[in-house]
């Protein structure tokens, strides 16, 4: 096994399709963990994705980048396709105070925190508050669909 991730570590490895099956084979695992535990699968990617990208020396290259980016902007899209009109309208105030909390909330902690705890400059604080916060949203909102939580009614 360790001859493989020393294979896969190897800054000379130029082979896509040895790249590509890696990512898919994480992505398998990282689904398969998910199924045992019952945690969803957001979750247990960023795991896999966090060791994988440490222990197993994979580096982000151009093509892994723009599938990422391309699969954000498909989940920011697509979110709204599984949300109930009748259900959204009857519960409109609910639903805009859980979106505005799920966003301002990890924004505002995440600012204050990079700002005086850290020391990091305001700009500097906004940016990482915005990114941990729009994270925040997208794996709320997968946690929330692979629960059932999202066909549920209040």
């Amino acid at each position: 096994m360790w001859e493989f991730l020393n294979h896969v570590g190897n800054p000379e490895l130029e082979d896509i399709w040895f790249q590509s099956a890696v990512w898919i084979g994480l992505a398998l695992a990282a689904a398969l963990i998910s199924l045992r535990l019952g945690i969803a699968v957001a979750m247990i990617e960023i795991v896999v994705g966090a060791v994988a990208g440490n222990l197993v020396g994979l580096e982000a290259t151009e093509w892994v980048i723009y599938l990422a980016s391309v699969g954000a902007v498909l989940l920011t899209f697509l979110a709204g396709a599984e949300i109930d009109p009748v259900i959204f309208r009857r519960n409109m105030g609910a639903c805009f105070t859980m979106g505005t909390l799920s966003f301002l909330v990890p924004y505002l902690g995440v600012l204050a925190y990079a700002r005086f705890a850290l020391g990091w400059s305001w700009p500097e604080a906004q940016i990482a508050g915005l990114a941990m916060s729009t994270t925040s949203v997208a794996v709320v909102y997968a946690v929330i669909v692979e629960s059932g939580l999202n066909a549920s009614v209040l």
